[in-house]
């Protein structure tokens, strides 16, 4: 049976910090366990599978590698209405998609969450290698404190 708040982690591994979204998420499985208040979803580039995976949830909390034009390792919090778009697509992939315009798919089809929250974490390196940064990976434990309050709000 799915929980009324899901969790979704999204990105690349295959692109050093690009996977930092996927690495929070399993870290929150892992310390949430059987017993978890949420769903905790591996995303990875799923495009409008996430469509499917928000559909008729209380609460949305998607985490992903986000430039912010900030300094490297900041994460914040967002909701869909604090931020638009700059992504360009290549149209090269399937999976690829913008996930501002899943939302407000998902809000046309009336399945939105009542709550969508992102938490952006700015990348220090995007680029093809396995394995987050040093800087990223220093700062998971806080990245999963500050996603876990979230959990329980």
């Amino acid at each position: 049976m799915k929980k009324e708040t899901i969790v979704l982690g999204l990105g690349n591994p295959l692109m050093a910090d690009e996977g930092i979204g996927l690495k929070i998420v399993h870290l929150l499985m892992s310390a949430c366990g059987e017993n978890a208040r949420a769903d905790f979803v591996d995303a990875g580039t799923g495009g409008m599978s996430v469509l499917h995976y928000i559909a008729n949830r209380k609460k949305a909390v998607i985490v992903d590698c986000a430039l912010m034009n900030t300094e490297p390792g900041t994460i914040k919090r967002f909701t869909p209405d604090q931020v638009k778009t700059v992504k360009e697509l290549a149209h090269l992939s399937l999976h690829e998609t913008d996930i501002l315009k899943v939302i407000e798919l998902s809000k046309q089809l009336g399945e939105c969450p009542g709550q969508v929250i992102f938490f952006g974490i700015e990348p220090q390196t995007v680029e093809q290698r396995i394995g987050l940064s040093d800087l990223l990976t220093k700062k998971l434990d806080d990245y999963v404190a500050t996603i876990s309050k979230e959990l329980v709000a």
